[in-house]
């Protein structure tokens, strides 16, 4: 069975000067976010942006799914830290998501580095988030395993 998520905004004024809220997500997780164009295109000054949420999510989903490729692989991971870094930029003549970099740092016990970025590179290639990423966003990862 399909599951549903949803989150509801608000937004007044032009994009400009407008400024807006996420008020509320399915989970309850969090409400009432502050968020502006200023925001995504310069200091975030407390305010968040889609793009960072993107790159929220791009991390939640990598970690779980580079998790289970290690677990299959024998090695079930004692720790992952991930960072995923978007990049939105004018560059190409209009406001995009040009591009999500994944940094990984893991604590493997049992694995080397040649199967450890493997496993990584695939988790990258196939996490829910990449594949609907995938064709727009230039995805990459830098994944370093750390002494156990």
């Amino acid at each position: 069975m399909a599951e549903i998520r949803h989150a509801m905004t608000t937004w007044s004024g032009d994009l400009q000067s407008g400024a807006g809220t996420i008020d509320y997500v399915s989970s309850g997780a969090f409400s009432r976010m502050p968020v502006s164009w200023a925001a995504r295109t310069s200091a975030h000054d407390g305010k968040t942006s889609p793009e960072e949420l993107l790159a929220a999510a791009h991390a939640a989903c990598f970690s779980m799914a580079f998790s289970s490729r290690l677990a299959k692989n024998g090695t079930p991971p004692s720790k992952l830290s991930v960072k995923a870094e978007v990049t939105f930029d004018n560059a190409s003549g209009g406001w995009k998501v040009e591009k999500s970099h994944i940094k990984v740092e893991g604590m493997v016990p049992g694995i080397d580095a040649e199967t450890f970025a493997r496993l990584a590179d695939d988790a990258k290639d196939n996490c829910p988030i990449s594949v609907a990423l995938k064709g727009n966003v230039e995805l990459s990862v830098e994944a370093t395993l750390s002494a156990s």
